[in-house]
């Protein structure tokens, strides 16, 4: 594995990996350098085209799609994309019909994008269950159980954001959604790019999540993998690139139309450059054969590597400690360290020019392709 960070590495010179021991990966990964190549693309293009540069820019959007769709494992797969999951989570449950069925059902365990817009949907009188999302094994059947006639949606994570926990047997939580007439929501962002992702066994599921962390393709690059379904719905909040392609038409002002596919779910307006930075990203990974396959080996031995040497520490476990209870296979791409000294033992490690993160009681340890055995063991 340290020989796939000494050829890695020097891709990454803007981001110095091998000057800092950036244990970040879960959150924000180093880009390689060909990404700057994609913003000045962009700019290249905005210049020389002028509104004209939207042809190119959509197949640059093409382009991610590609990609995307490589690593969720759905070759075929209708992806819209957007901003971010905030942006795309909107548009999903403002298609759902809430006034005819009030209920979400979800776990305590999510990210803040779906914890804080849950919250505030409570306030306006939707009910929102939340299952414990530990233990994570059984998550997906508790879930299963929370579903009524009155539920419009369960959203779930695929890998819990503050553990690393992967959640299994979501094809079961899919089937008891689809005969009861409830959507479901897998954020997949803490999946792909370091676990092998499929969407085998959860076609009808809705999938949500974002190049930021794993696939290093930087901000505003996320996405949510249609249903077959998906056509059945006409989002609420709906941006008027849903109708780019019927702009020259004439429009009765009382009617909104939507188009098949992803357009369906469009937004408005975006900034393009985010997608030349992909698009070059994307390449580079299929150039250095970084495939879900290839990614998962190299996570899961950096893993093992950090635990065992967090080990071999003698820690005390009221003061720090890890999951134990499951084998590596069990966890997605960071090692979660539970303490309540989290918040402290960050600032400490960033003292020491070892960049980390924390979430509440979770000093969390991320590493990536790019860094060595000798930077983690240091």
């Amino acid at each position: 594995m340290s020989g796939l960070a000494a050829t890695l590495a020097p891709h990454y010179s803007m981001f110095q990996v091998t000057e800092r021991l950036m244990l970040t990966g879960h959150s924000h990964q180093a880009w390689p350098d060909v990404a700057l190549a994609g913003q000045v693309d962009a700019l290249k293009d905005a210049a020389r085209e002028l509104d004209d540069k939207w042809e190119l820019a959509f197949k640059k959007a093409d382009r991610v799609r590609e990609g995307l769709r490589r690593f969720l494992g759905d070759p075929y797969g209708e992806i819209a994309l957007g901003a971010s999951t905030h942006d795309l989570v909107l548009r999903f449950l403002s298609a759902l019909d809430l006034r005819s069925r009030p209920r979400l059902v979800t776990s305590d365990g999510e990210f803040h994008t779906l914890r804080r817009q849950l919250a505030r949907l409570s306030e306006e009188g939707v009910e929102i269950v939340r299952v414990p999302a530990e233990p994570a094994a059984t998550l997906a059947e508790r879930m299963a159980a929370a579903v009524d006639d009155r539920t419009a949606a369960v959203l779930v994570s695929a890998v819990l954001y503050e553990t690393a926990r992967i959640v299994p047997d979501l094809p079961s939580l899919a089937e008891v959604c689809w005969r009861r007439g409830a959507e479901l929501l897998v954020d997949a962002y803490h999946a792909v790019g370091v676990v092998p992702f499929t969407t085998e066994g959860i076609e009808s599921a809705w999938i949500v999540g974002g190049g930021y962390k794993y696939l290093q393709l930087g901000e505003g690059n996320c996405y949510l993998r249609l249903p077959e379904h998906a056509d059945a719905f006409r989002p609420l909040i709906t941006g008027w690139f849903a109708e780019f392609g019927l702009l020259s038409t004439d429009h009765d002002p009382a009617l909104v139309g939507y188009p098949a596919g992803a357009a369906r779910y469009a937004g408005a307006t975006y900034d393009p450059t985010s997608h030349y930075r992909a698009a070059r990203v994307l390449d580079f990974f299929d150039e250095q054969g970084l495939t879900p396959e290839r990614l998962r080996q190299v996570s899961l031995h950096q893993i093992s590597l950090l635990a065992a040497r967090f080990d071999a520490i003698g820690a005390p476990p009221e003061v720090i400690d890890r999951d134990r209870t499951a084998s590596p296979e069990a966890f997605g791409g960071f090692l979660a360290l539970r303490t309540p000294h989290a918040a402290h033992l960050k600032s400490s490690l960033t003292a020491w020019g070892i960049r980390t993160d924390h979430r509440g009681p979770y000093l969390r340890l991320g590493p990536a392709p790019y860094l060595s055995d000798a930077q983690l063991e240091t």
